[in-house]
């Protein structure tokens, strides 16, 4: 068996995530519907490097799969880009080791989060960025999420019910900016693991502080308390980009 890696991005707004589901399309299923038809019919499992939830989006998300012989990689991402669906795109495909693993091989993810902030908001968009139509201020949001920086305990920051025991986690980048074009609000994140939905729940707190109904200083008090209920709501997954992962080999 030959393995390969590909980079892909996709359009989450009619995916139920990125991991197959029972009754629900998602990214996975797709991408082996499509390579079972490259593979003369045999079934090919694929292995991505992280979850999306639904309506999530991507610009780099990585997976691997088996092929039972070597393929022209370029041949072989046209024939996966083409006859996947359209909301699908396979940027690239390159051949790796036997044990390479999308998941499980050491790697940062950098999500991104739009925000639509103000009124009215475009309706053009409406799937592609989360709108909050209430005042932000974004030098106080600047101030607060620079307390995100470092390794921490992300359990305040956590959905409730998850089964991971341990949430410490590395963030090495969390900045947010406003598009001087669009308006829109661009939250960055990058790190060595995000916990189920902690993007999401970290965005919601910024923009509940730059509202004025939470303190510059309550990214710290959260982190300190491990108090998921003194957090911000959850924002919606609209507005979420999983924009790059890199591998440290």
């Amino acid at each position: 068996m030959t393995r390969y890696k590909a980079t892909i991005s996709y359009d989450g707004t009619l995916f139920a995530g990125f991991q197959r589901q029972t009754k629900e399309r998602s990214v996975q299923e797709e991408l082996e519907k499509t390579l079972k038809k490259l593979n003369s019919g045999q079934p090919v499992k694929v292995h991505g490097a992280g979850r999306t939830d639904s309506g999530v989006h991507a610009y780099g998300q990585v997976v691997h799969f088996d092929l039972p012989q070597e393929r022209d990689v370029e041949k072989l991402r046209f024939g996966l880009d083409t006859q996947s669906p359209e909301d699908i795109d396979v940027v690239a495909v390159e051949q790796v080791s036997d044990d390479f693993h999308a998941r499980y091989n050491k790697h940062s993810k950098t999500y991104e989060f739009l925000v639509d902030s103000g009124r009215p908001k475009n309706p053009m968009m409406r799937h592609y960025a989360t709108h909050y139509p209430y005042p932000l201020d974004l030098a106080s949001m600047q101030e607060a999420i620079k307390d995100l920086v470092g390794t921490h305990d992300f359990t305040g920051f956590t959905a409730s019910g998850t089964s991971v025991e341990n949430k410490v986690r590395t963030i090495s980048q969390a900045t947010v900016e406003r598009d001087n074009k669009t308006g829109f609000l661009i939250f960055t994140f990058t790190g060595n693991g995000f916990l189920y939905k902690q993007v999401r729940n970290m965005v919601g707190t910024v923009l509940k502080i730059g509202n004025g109904r939470m303190p510059v200083s309550q990214i710290k008090t959260v982190l300190e308390s491990k108090n998921r209920d003194l957090a911000g709501p959850t924002a919606a997954g609209n507005g979420l980009y999983l924009k790059e992962i890199i591998y440290e080999d």
